[in-house]
């Protein structure tokens, strides 16, 4: 069916858009830095408190199956504020944990409530001109990777120095006058499609077998994260022994090399639509294994962790804009819908990565972890061989 007309697409709503997935996305990672001081509070070991970022991953992948879908048929602008409010209940309940277990399972209801970037992602999307497409969902995508920065640099600093707790109490608060802000500032955008709740989801396992495109950045894009979460879930146990004997704010601090990914966003985006979204993807898995490597040989030195997470921070962000510049050339109609495939195997190939690296930190070290990560960026660079879509050309 036709595409009901869009509002134009100012600046002003574009920054809007960017600075609400800078906020909202700070729930998914605060959790990172703090997982020696939350093992310390409830007496865990490396791998059970590992759930708390998995169950974290885990949670988003269920709530973006469950909502991002609604994206096509109902309005965004109202399902964005409501899912906000949401969120920051799952932060306050968070923030008053009386037990691991409580912390574990609400971290769960954090990610399921932590969707709405990837909803205003789309929706930027689907308001852009086709010739300005990546640049806006560079430009989106920057906010959502700043809110990742600042979310384990917050998280770092609030628990080394209020407590873990505390962040997740002050993360609630800025989650309810977001809701507000965009409850009146968002563009009304009318549904693309009308079909029951039951038949969208339905339609998602078509969208994979009618889309060879969906399916291989459905794979690479969960590979890619799988490192990325792998490496952030075992970074603070590297951190704390010997010889470095770090807190969770130098951790949170670790956060800061995700700059170079805000900065190269918007840059990859324009590289995408001007040349290929093919070329980036290929460079994205060679400064992937660049990073690993690094983190590899340079374990014991603090400057060489540096780079290597600066190296995996700039390759996981090139895939990830690549991919979602690539997925988003597919039909306008069901872009939520394809998110929805995409995020899921995303944010499913983060969490498993959070445990595989936790298990091979308590088997090889150091070394496993990155032996896990180089694994995984194997496997993509062998589906990127396999797979050859005339429109990454």
């Amino acid at each position: 069916m036709s595409i009901p007309a869009s509002p134009p697409l100012t600046r002003n709503t574009v920054w809007l858009m960017a600075l609400a997935c800078l906020i909202s996305i700070g729930s998914l990672y605060y959790n990172q830095p703090l997982l020696v001081l939350i093992s310390q509070t409830f007496q865990v070991s490396v791998v059970q408190v590992s759930a708390v970022p998995m169950l974290t991953q885990i949670g988003y992948a269920l709530g973006m199956l469950l909502f991002l879908p609604l994206g096509d048929c109902t309005n965004r602008k109202q399902l964005i504020a409501v899912l906000s409010l949401l969120n920051a209940i799952a932060l306050l309940l968070i923030a008053f944990s009386p037990s691991f277990q409580w912390l574990a399972s609400m971290s769960f209801v954090n990610g399921m409530t932590a969707v709405a970037p990837q909803l205003l992602v789309p929706f930027a999307a689907q308001l852009a001109l086709p010739k300005q497409r990546g640049q806006v969902v560079g430009t989106v995508m920057g906010g959502l990777l700043a809110g990742i920065v600042l979310g384990r640099l917050a998280g770092g600093f609030a628990g080394e120095l209020f407590g873990w707790r505390s962040i997740f109490g002050i993360a609630a608060v800025l989650m309810i006058g977001l809701a507000a802000v965009l409850s009146q500032t968002l563009p009304v955008l009318l549904p693309s499609v009308k079909l029951p709740y039951a038949a969208l989801l339905r339609s998602l396992p078509d969208l994979l077998t009618t889309y060879p495109l969906l399916r291989e950045t459905s794979l690479t894009g969960g590979l890619f994260f799988s490192v990325y979460c792998g490496f952030w879930a075992t970074l603070p146990f590297l951190l704390a022994q010997p010889p470095f004997e770090l807190g969770s704010e130098v951790a949170g601090l670790f956060g800061l090399v995700g700059v170079v990914g805000v900065v190269a966003a918007p840059i990859v985006g324009r590289i995408a639509d001007r040349k290929s979204p093919r070329l980036t993807i290929l460079a994205a898995m060679a400064i992937l294994a660049l990073s690993l490597v690094t983190l590899w040989q340079f374990q014991q030195w603090l400057g060489g962790v540096l780079w290597g997470a600066l190296l995996l921070d700039l390759g996981v962000q090139t895939g990830q804009i690549s991919n979602q510049t690539r997925i988003y050339t597919l039909p306008a109609a069901a872009h939520n819908r394809v998110t929805t495939v995409y995020m899921v195997a995303y944010f499913l190939g983060g969490s498993v990565g959070s445990w595989l690296c936790a298990y091979a930190w308590k088997l090889a070290g150091w070394s496993g972890v990155c032996a896990t990560g180089l694994g995984a960026t194997a496997i993509a660079l062998g589906v990127y061989c396999v797979c050859n879509h005339p429109t990454d050309r």
